[in-house]
């Protein structure tokens, strides 16, 4: 995806959201590998197209065709997700399990820049689910981000942002006004309805339910389970970028993604599940 074009000049209002998406992505970097890169953005710098990229496609749920790509060369995520993950104790890590660590990492970076954008716009913005695919022709307004731990430099990622998420955030009182008029159609907008409780519900407000995050289930033989050992691992039916389920009372009520806060694993919800389907969920 090489691109010989001048690279137009950077808005102030995208300037500052990069520069809250790369404090963010060091942040959860920190928080996770016990090492903070230094990364810094520049302008253009196109993905060339001869690169092997670990890309990802990022919607964000505010207006359709609102989205950002981030490519990732091998021997960065590799690098990023080993240190990760030597540091949560692991003393050797393979190629895959780095890639679905980095991805990890990246997710909850660019969850930090929905907040950004919901920032400008003065409402809540929130990802939707991505997936491994990068722009199919150059974005205009593009960044590679130059990524140093310590002495260690690594190869930069490149992130390009849609004309859509450049047009919201250069003019966030019109586009804030498109997205507000979708609102009462989006899907995010059923949140409304746990909001709304009845007079005959405030006696029971104070009740304490037990709240569970399932990340996944799956079922073994007999033969298996008595081979469990310290040690062992058990594969689950939820891939590594799918959204866990936040249960309550044993009834799924939301999905989400799991973030680091303080030290502590958390979730941040993403969709919170229709009537119907909470009560088909009951068990």
């Amino acid at each position: 995806m090489s691109n010989s074009r001048q690279a137009p000049e950077m808005p102030d209002e995208i300037g500052g959201l990069l520069d809250q998406w790369t404090a963010g992505l060091a942040q959860v970097v920190e928080s996770m590998a016990d090492q903070k890169p230094i990364l810094r953005w520049e302008p253009g710098g196109a993905a060339p197209g001869d690169a092997e990229l670990l890309w990802w496609e990022q919607p964000f749920q505010v207006l359709p065709g609102v989205i950002a790509w981030v490519g990732t060369p091998q021997a960065t995520w590799e690098y990023t997700g080993t240190l990760t993950l030597k540091a949560a104790g692991l003393e050797t890590v393979e190629s895959n399990e780095a890639r679905n660590t980095w991805l990890e990492i990246l997710g909850q970076s660019l969850s930090m820049l929905a907040r950004g954008v919901g920032g400008v716009l003065g409402r809540e913005v929130t990802c939707e689910a991505g997936s491994e695919r990068g722009p199919e022709t150059a974005p205009e307004i593009c960044a590679s981000v130059s990524v140093t731990f310590g002495e260690t430099a690594l190869a930069p990622l490149w992130i390009g942002l849609s004309p859509k998420l450049v047009a919201l955030i250069s003019h966030p009182a019109a586009a804030g006004e498109q997205a507000a008029a979708g609102a009462g159609s989006h899907p995010g907008s059923e949140s409304q309805e746990l909001r709304t409780v009845p007079p005959t519900m405030d006696l029971l407000l104070d009740v304490e339910l037990p709240v569970s995050i399932s990340f996944g289930k799956t079922e073994i033989a007999m033969k298996d389970v008595l081979k469990l050992t310290t040690g062992s691992i058990v594969e689950l039916n939820r891939g590594v970028n799918e959204p866990v389920e936040v249960l309550v009372n044993h009834c799924l009520i939301a999905r989400g993604e799991v973030v680091v806060v303080e030290g502590n694993y958390g979730v941040r919800i993403q969709q919170i599940i229709s009537r119907p389907d909470r009560l088909r969920s009951v068990r």
